[in-house]
């Protein structure tokens, strides 16, 4: 679908949500009612028309355009192909996590040891691989959602597990917690249930504020470690007392 499908379908959905008609709407801009299933049908807005029609509804365009980039299905797991693409090149697989926490093409080039064309070549091979789609003027839109989860069991998964959460857990000298805590105890099933709901919605809204920040300058946001993990567990300390049953 593209981009002015996409946003003519959101304000569909704004328009039969508050009841407002075709027949309405061509009454408020002194227009045929046949001109206005014209433009919705044919998707041939003006800014302009579109931005009386979005007066309708009570919202800007600004409003409009935001709402339409969340409602666009976004991938929320890699395919073994791309897992193996990014982590077979560290600058590919740098760039993808920079363009997903909404850096612009020239912040990357400014912060890493990237020059101009190579930074193009990888955005064009991450278009390839549809995690991005390059816009022109080297701008961008990312297909991942921000709270995409691994392939379970693929290269991802296990270069987060010795690689990132192994040293994530052992702050270089100097560097402090923000937040640490560790709770263990024995659940019923309907309390893991609660945990796992619990820790699954402070995980969309931390998604959430990292794409409201992209909104800041790269100067006024810091980079951020936030794990959250839940499993079966038992220190060893303990489970070498357990008493051998006879």
């Amino acid at each position: 679908m593209s981009q002015i499908n996409q946003v003519v379908a959101t304000l569909k959905s704004l328009l039969k949500n508050q009841n407002i008609t075709y027949r309405f709407i061509a009454s408020s801009l002194d227009m045929s009612e046949a001109n206005i299933k014209r433009m919705f049908s044919q998707s041939s807005f003006t800014l302009e028309r579109l931005e009386q029609i979005c007066d309708l509804v009570n919202m800007t365009l600004a409003d409009l355009f935001a709402m339409t980039e969340k409602r666009i299905d976004k991938i929320s797991e890699l395919t073994s192909e791309q897992e193996n693409e990014l982590l077979d090149n560290p600058k590919l697989l740098l760039v993808a996590v920079c363009v997903r926490d909404g850096w612009t093409f020239e912040e990357i080039i400014a912060q890493y040891t990237i020059d101009e064309h190579e930074a193009i070549r990888l955005l064009v091979k991450l278009d390839r691989l549809r995690i991005i789609e390059l816009l022109p003027n080297n701008k961008y839109r990312s297909l991942i959602a921000q709270d995409f989860r691994w392939k379970p069991g693929g290269k991802l998964e296990s270069f987060m597990e010795q690689e990132v959460m192994v040293k994530f857990m052992a702050p270089k000298k100097g560097e402090k917690w923000n937040f640490r805590f560790y709770l263990r105890g024995r659940y019923s099933d309907a309390s893991i249930n609660i945990i796992q709901r619990k820790l699954n919605q402070i995980t969309k809204e931390a998604a959430q504020l990292n794409i409201e920040d992209q909104a800041l300058p790269l100067n006024q946001r810091q980079h951020f470690g936030l794990l959250l993990a839940m499993r079966p567990w038992e220190p060893s300390l303990f489970e070498n007392l357990r008493r051998q049953p006879k």
